[in-house]
């Protein structure tokens, strides 16, 4: 089908020289990129999923525009002629709700047409996500395979599909899910924080929102000749059908400029031809060619990188050229300062909870949110050390490996309570001339759900105790692929190797994730590092709860560092007193196949029916009486107490060697290594509980 645009002749003049003529950038100061970066991200933030633009939006579009019955959002200026039309479009690509399992999970259907990127659904496997119900947000986490159970999955090789997704909202069953007010066809989207490094604004549909920011600025103005109609459209990733719908019922225009998607490779003011974008095919813009009774219909589509991806991000002077060109195209001037950034929220509040969880979540959250990699614990430890009582705090140590040692009670039958403070990750393997950097992995990471999301280099204190601020950018993602492992990951920060190495990066340094831990329905937590901040958590809450006076036994309790990788701070404190020891109880994850991703067959610990005693796993075997006599103390107790084998070890394995006794304590957890790891607080609490029970139980001895 080959479609004509009608075009007068002063028109293609105008049009040729704008086809000649590239839009130079306004020469601006780094703290004016940084405004443009933070107008256009909070562009980025808006949502508005296809159909729901204009209820999504409403309250965050300022007064004077009008919604029509698509949802199109249009604000008229002056009057005569030329009439003229600016165009963007407002939705986004994303999911909806297509089931409710009846153990309350989510199924996902993908909404428009086509896919943004070869490997979209793929960027979502374990990320947060936003569920929009009639009655608010509902915070949520897709799936993604244990990484200690990466063994039961080669056969996993292709990229995942849709049909691969699954939401966890933290139910247990349909009516939990429907209690938290979700319904079939909710939008799903990926839960985007605002991100911005070295003048790049970053996130879905950036080159998009780019657009929709030029021309809502663009609409602060009032033109010099004749009437501009703006139009924030909706439904694009349909082919366009809002802009074309509200086109078809405008009239006569002397000219259309519609603002497109990103592109890897820009156009700017084209002329508009059957042949589109990404979303729509070869057709992509045909609703608006269809709707249109113009003169002229042109496009412009911005520069970008990554184009497709979640990490899609442009840069402070193509939104520049974007805006003079709305500009232009609407005949207004610009003046001051001329952005309309919309108003964001980026802090998380989260209401104390009233429950016996309150205290537990909130230390928990703040631990996990730390940046921790092995070998760059202080955060984690300088937090724990002020978090201790008193009285524990008076006698802590510091070893010269790194961990922190609380050793208290009569020096008789020592035994050892420990937990690590470290979490998997990235670190500086090269830094590439043109400032990519090369990582290698930390501990195990799940490498797919670290490719194409936000990124974080952190700094160790210097000589003077300061630390640079941590650098942000992205994991780089694949242009394309067919298989699922990414190999080796590498991550640019938006600045060349000379300028990197001028920040003090160097070979070694720790790369992290984005992280932000959150509340999930019920008890249900997700967040990075859950393993092993939850058994730090577990382990202070213990020491807080405990009277030394009380002990009847030497007993230390230990955050150690550096146990993903290598167990090696466990090492050092095994070196210095592993021979002394009678017991060892180590504190971390049970991997558990609670997930509808694992075989329940194996490891099998349902989330929410309390703590584990990881009775076997890849590193140690507890001993037939040990377990009993456990068991016994928790009985005792009535603490909700479970038995299982899972994949792992964990820092009792580098001690045992010196002649304790090693017994695992857990808490169940899914997605392990993973951005989306999951617990459950009453688990944990029940861990906690233990520790206090083991700490103050006697001691038979060796």
């Amino acid at each position: 089908m080959t479609m004509h645009v009608r075009t007068l002749p002063c028109v293609r003049a105008v049009m040729a020289i704008a086809l000649l003529t590239a839009f130079a950038p306004r020469q601006i100061d780094a703290q004016a990129t940084d405004a443009v970066a933070r107008a256009v991200s909070s562009w980025i933030l808006l949502d508005a999923p296809p159909g729901s633009e204009g209820r999504t939006a409403t309250n965050k579009i300022l007064s004077g525009w009008s919604v029509d019955a698509w949802g199109n959002y249009s604000k008229r200026a002056g009057s005569g002629k030329p009439r003229r039309v600016v165009a963007c479009a407002l939705d986004q690509s994303g999911y909806v709700v297509s089931q409710i399992t009846d153990d309350g999970y989510l199924r996902l259907r993908r909404t428009g047409q086509g896919v943004p990127h070869q490997l979209w659904d793929q960027f979502h496997e374990g990320q947060r996500v936003r569920i929009l119900t009639k009655t608010g947000v509902v915070k949520a986490t897709t799936a993604v395979a244990n990484g200690h159970f990466a063994p039961l999955h080669r056969a996993d090789s292709l990229a995942a599909t849709v049909d691969q997704l699954w939401v966890d909202v933290g139910a247990s069953t349909r009516a939990d899910v429907e209690h938290l007010g979700i319904a079939m066809l909710d939008a799903v989207l990926y839960d985007r924080p605002m991100w911005m490094f070295e003048g790049y604004a970053t996130g879905p549909n950036a080159g998009a929102r780019a657009g929709c920011a030029a021309v809502a600025s663009a609409a602060k103005g009032t033109p010099r000749s004749g009437e501009t109609i703006f139009v924030l459209s909706t439904q694009r990733i349909f082919g366009w059908v809002g802009l074309g719908a509200f086109l078809s019922q405008l009239g006569p225009v002397d000219a259309v400029t519609v603002f497109d998607e990103g592109r890897t490779t820009p156009y700017h003011l084209r002329a508009v031809t059957a042949s589109g974008g990404r979303g729509g095919g070869q057709n992509a813009l045909r609703g608006v060619m269809q709707g249109a009774r113009a003169d002229s219909v042109r496009a412009s589509a911005p520069q970008v990188r990554w184009a497709g991806t979640l990490v899609e991000s442009i840069h402070s002077s193509e939104a520049l050229k974007l805006l003079d060109e709305a500009a232009t195209a609407a005949d207004v001037p610009l003046s001051g300062d001329p952005w309309l950034a919309l108003p964001v929220d980026t802090a998380r509040v989260l209401a104390a909870r009233t429950d016996t969880y309150g205290a537990l979540e909130k230390q928990f959250l703040t631990l996990a949110d730390l940046p921790g990699a092995p070998g760059s614990e202080w955060r984690v430890r300088d937090n724990l050390m002020a978090a201790l009582p008193k009285w524990a705090r008076d006698i802590a140590t510091v070893d010269s490996a790194g961990n922190l040692i609380v050793a208290a009670g009569p020096d008789k039958n020592p035994e050892a309570i420990i937990a690590h403070m470290d979490e998997v990750g990235f670190e500086v393997d090269r830094i590439l001339p043109d400032g990519r950097v090369t990582l290698r992995g930390v501990g195990g990471a799940v490498v797919t759900a670290w490719e194409g999301r936000p990124a974080y280099l952190h700094f160790n204190k210097g000589a003077d105790g300061r630390t640079p601020e941590s650098l942000r950018g992205v994991y780089i993602p694949r242009d394309s692929a067919r298989l699922r492992a990414p190999g080796p990951l590498s991550a640019w920060f938006g600045l060349d190797s000379a300028s990197l190495v001028a920040r003090g990066v160097r070979v070694g340094l720790p790369v992290l994730a984005y992280k932000r831990g959150e509340r999930l329905g019920g008890t249900r937590v997700v967040a990075r590092a859950n393993d092993d901040r939850s058994g730090s958590t577990a382990l202070l809450f213990a020491v807080q709860k405990l009277d030394p006076t009380k002990f009847t036994k030497k007993t230390y309790f230990v955050w150690s560092v550096r146990e993903e990788g290598g167990l090696n701070g466990a090492r050092a404190f095994g070196n210095d007193h592993g021979r002394e020891l009678t017991r060892i109880y180590s504190i971390d994850t049970f991997v558990s196949s609670d997930t509808p991703l694992e075989s329940p067959h194996f490891a099998y610990a349902p989330l929410g029916k309390g703590m584990v005693l990881r009775g076997l796993d890849n590193g140690a075997l507890t001993p037939p009486g040990e377990r009993e006599r456990i068991l016994a103390i928790a009985r005792a107790q009535q603490i909700p107490i479970q038995v299982g084998t899972t994949m792992g070890s964990t820092d009792g394995s580098a001690i045992t060697a010196f002649g304790p006794v090693n017994t695992s304590i857990s808490w169940p957890g899914r997605y392990s290594h993973s951005p989306a790891e999951v617990l459950d607080l009453r688990d944990v609490h029940s861990l906690s509980r233990l520790i206090v029970a083991l700490a103050l139980a006697p001691s038979p001895g060796r």
